[in-house]
């Protein structure tokens, strides 16, 4: 059964998944990357919520459009986003040396 159900895995199988994983420790890499970005990624929208009861009470223009309370937790996603492509720039600006490529 594939849609919804219940699928049993043999032992074999398993033991095999884990020692591919060790294997290529690149792959165990990649998935503990995208699982703490999204972790991440939620603890941030966790974040910005809790300051946003705050942010309404302080000022009551915000209370009262459900729009600005939207775009004040999307800003910080964008802020995310912008500082993520000029943390990158920087890096490769002024960080470590580049690789020479043609060794």
């Amino acid at each position: 059964m594939v849609e919804g159900g219940v699928v049993a895995v043999s032992r074999t199988e398993f033991s095999e998944f884990f020692r591919t994983t060790w294997k290529t420790p690149h792959i165990l890499r990649l998935a503990m990357t995208a699982g703490i970005g999204g972790l991440l990624f939620g603890y941030d929208t966790g974040v910005i919520s809790g300051a946003l009861l705050y942010i309404r009470d302080d000022f009551k223009s915000v209370d009262k459009n459900t729009w600005l309370q939207e775009l004040i937790v999307s800003m910080a996603v964008g802020a995310a986003i912008f500082g993520a492509a000029v943390g990158a720039w920087m890096n490769d600006s002024l960080g470590r040396r580049k690789g020479n490529l043609s060794r």
